[in-house]
């Protein structure tokens, strides 16, 4: 089955980690707007693509306890010029500047981790996001967007870039479309903004279209939104209807509650009916991440890919 996942960074690398232990033939589509971090200055100083998002998901797809993914993990924690810096993203920016062409980096560092699967950034060019808030205000960029606390009303990329045909193709032949999980406007629906994307995915009446949506609101982009909130953004941008909707329906433990309060954030909620294309079930798990003292909410990779598959074979037979 030919699967595509589209998405950004941490969301969609929790499911590719999921779904590589099943034998499907699976491409992850990954935005290329972020500019935070590392990523945000390998973007400004080197004039690349930003690699972060990238790089999470060809390690998601590599073997988990090869050297060279530790390696690709790898952060410097100095002061110094490398501080913040992963080995992963500075291989990929040394990759771009060597062949010319950011897939042609991300085709090698594929190879080097003998991934399974293939990962494709939806274009090549430097682009940014724009959105526009309920109060009038426009912000360029996404780590400005994500610090705004506001109700954005509308999204946009500051030009027109064409997807890649590999990533054209992927999505016309699929069988499979997974939209998230990972922040709504900055990481799935900015792939959507991409020339070509929509369109294609909807020429597609043989797919089957899912979309995963996240365990929590975010502060500054989901502030308040319910779970139809989520779905209604995503056909919006798709220009179609969904065919299934993923969500979670767990009780959360209070110190989990009480840690996203803090941030702003809360669980994505239903409010009001859901129709048969809602499959709920409890599919989060609390994680703890390095040199982060809060806990966090995150999709547990083998529940989710259990009901991907569930769905799939209702659908497929």
């Amino acid at each position: 089955m030919k699967v595509v996942a589209i998405g950004g960074g941490t969301g969609l690398s929790v499911l590719l980690r999921g779904l590589k232990t099943y034998d499907l033939d699976l491409t992850a589509v990954v935005a290329v707007t972020d500019e935070g971090g590392s990523s945000g200055r390998i973007r400004q100083e080197l004039e690349v693509p930003p690699p972060g998002d990238v790089r999470n998901n060809i390690i998601a797809l590599a073997q988990d306890e090869s050297l060279m993914s530790q390696i690709f993990s790898y952060r410097f924690q100095s002061n110094g010029t490398l501080s913040n810096h992963s080995v992963g993203n500075i291989i990929l920016a040394a990759l771009t500047r060597m062949t010319g062409s950011f897939n042609m980096a991300v085709k090698l560092a594929s190879n080097i981790l003998a991934i399974k699967g293939r990962v494709l950034p939806v274009c090549e060019q430097l682009v940014r996001l724009i959105a526009t808030y309920d109060d009038g205000t426009t912000i360029v960029g996404e780590t400005q967007i994500t610090q705004k606390r506001a109700k954005i009303i509308s999204v946009r990329l500051d030009r027109s870039v064409r997807a890649l045909d590999e990533v054209l193709d992927v999505l016309q032949k699929a069988d499979l479309i997974l939209l998230g999980p990972g922040s709504l406007y900055t990481s799935v629906i900015t792939n959507l903004l991409v020339e070509g994307v929509s369109q294609t995915i909807n020429q597609n009446k043989n797919a089957v279209k899912i979309y995963i949506a996240n365990i929590m609101t975010q502060p500054g982009e989901t502030l308040n939104m319910t779970l139809q909130d989520h779905v209604h953004e995503i056909e919006k941008y798709l220009g179609d209807s969904l065919d299934f909707i993923i969500a979670n329906n767990s009780e959360f433990p209070q110190q989990v509650i009480d840690s996203y309060q803090l941030q702003g954030a809360e669980p994505v909620i239903s409010k009001g009916t859901v129709d048969k294309r809602y499959v709920l079930r409890p599919l989060f798990k609390t994680i703890y991440e390095p040199n982060d003292p809060r806990i966090k909410a995150r999709h547990d990779s083998d529940l989710l890919a259990k009901t991907i598959l569930e769905i799939c074979g209702r659908e497929f037979g």
